[in-house]
């Protein structure tokens, strides 16, 4: 009996150590190995040792190509491409300085090209609400995206995180796979004018997060309120001087297991206490439009909102696979903001086919509803100018309610590339109704050096 007992020691021992060996061949993958999990590979094993002090070296790529195939507000067809570039730092500082449950992060990134919403889908005059490329826009420069550091308090109850760094990395915070801006990431910051700035803007700030219990966390947050951020040439400012007030977001999140499968379901407020003005009235309570005074400025803006993700089924059991659901809505202030409320679902099936196990197929459908006082205020404009025309340059186009519906084919050519073709149909771009409905051929590819 004893002898069996050492034996099955060995065993388990030769085992553990094999094991071991394989699994640092494995992470020792070179370059443009399709098992590895970076296109420039491990480095002969560096990569991973680095890792296991603490240092975490991160470089990614996004690519957009949007055509227009059909209608829109010029259909002279023609494609253009947008891009992102991402270059960071993610520090263990328990591994490498001995500072226990702390870690920081640093992050910079480049965006280039065109967007083909701008002038062939949109009336250049109004624009459209959401974009085909949503990775374009944030000017063609280098930003200081993520610069924070963040440590949990009371076993990991309590995480504080404070730096440089936006709201929809936490807060309101969705994937980005589908290439519809209406379908992808944090959608406060779409829609939330001039306030709630999404990546690749940093602000300074700080964010307090209570785990209530290993399904149910709640947080808040302070977030620096300064328009100059946006500006060419500010990607690296960190002075608080142009700072116009403070971005405050609580959030409710509850990560449930539905039959056994995952599921993220969060509630929303915001509040900024910059000064807004009024998308209608004049300081008399008057329409602006008629009177030419100036327009009403609120002490403040705020708003809420809504998000659900859950797996529905997994795929003869294994539940990396399955059909997931995802929705989405926000709802803004009626008197200072231009889009007063955003709903979307999206279905994303992962590992459709049994050949193609990591492969995915999304479909969403959007609606953007521009607020009725903006409708009303350009229909009094035109009115004040004489003009009904549409195609009169002086005309200002109405806005109301823009569709936007996807469907992608996300390839898995390698544990480091992914190619997604999509289709795109605009209805009312921009929400004018005068502007034809336009469908937009996309291909995203992401990847990670």
């Amino acid at each position: 009996m004893k002898m069996k007992h050492v034996n099955a020691r060995l065993i388990c021992q030769v085992s553990a150590a094999a094991a071991l060996v394989l699994a640092g061949n494995a992470m020792a993958a070179d370059a443009f190995s399709s098992d590895s999990k970076w296109m420039t590979g491990d480095w002969g094993g560096e990569r991973t040792k680095l890792i296991e002090q603490g240092i975490d070296i991160k470089a990614d790529y996004v690519g957009e190509v949007g055509g227009n195939l059909h209608g829109g507000y010029n259909d002279d067809k023609t494609a253009r491409y947008a891009d992102q570039f991402g270059l960071g730092v993610a520090l263990d500082l328990q591994k490498l300085w001995g500072w226990d449950n702390t870690q920081a992060k640093i992050q910079l990134t480049n965006r280039n090209g065109y967007n083909i919403s701008n002038d062939r889908v949109g009336d250049p005059r109004a624009g459209t609400l959401s974009s085909s490329q949503e990775v374009y826009g944030r000017g063609h420069m280098v930003r200081l995206t993520q610069l924070w550091i963040q440590h949990q308090f009371l076993d990991n109850k309590l995480d504080v995180k404070a730096g440089y760094f936006g709201e929809g990395e936490d807060f309101n915070t969705f994937p980005c796979d589908f290439q519809n801006l209406a379908f992808c990431g944090s959608q406060v910051g779409n829609w939330a004018t001039n306030i709630w700035y999404n990546w690749p803007v940093s602000q300074a700030a700080i964010r307090v997060k209570y785990n209530i219990n290993d399904e149910l966390y709640a947080q808040i947050g302070a977030y620096n309120q300064n328009p100059s951020q946006l500006e060419h040439g500010n990607g690296f400012k960190l002075s608080g001087s142009g700072t116009k007030g403070t971005v405050l977001p609580v959030e409710l999140v509850w990560s449930p297991k539905v039959n056994s499968l995952p599921g993220e379901y969060r509630v929303g407020y915001y509040k900024s206490t910059a000064d807004a003005s009024d998308v209608r009235e004049d300081v008399n309570g008057l329409d602006a439009a008629n009177t030419g005074d100036a327009y009403k400025t609120h002490s403040s803006k705020h708003g809420y909102w809504f998000v659900a993700q859950q797996q529905l089924t997994s795929h003869n059991g294994d539940a990396s696979r399955g059909l997931n659901i995802a929705a989405n809505a926000t709802f803004h202030d009626k008197d200072t903001n231009f889009i007063d409320n955003y709903q979307s679902v999206m279905f994303v099936y992962k590992g459709p086919f049994d050949a193609r196990p990591k492969d995915d197929v999304g479909i969403g459908a959007a609606r953007i509803h521009v607020n009725d006082d903006v409708k009303k205020n350009a229909e009094l404009l035109n009115v004040s100018n004489g003009v009904s025309d549409y195609d009169n340059p002086v005309f200002s186009p109405i806005r109301e309610t823009e569709y936007n519906y996807e469907i992608n084919y996300g390839f898995h050519v390698t544990n480091w590339l992914t190619v997604r073709p999509n289709l795109q149909y605009i209805t009312h771009p921009g929400g004018v109704d005068a502007v034809d409905n336009a469908l937009v051929a996309g291909l995203k590819i992401q990847s990670v050096f």
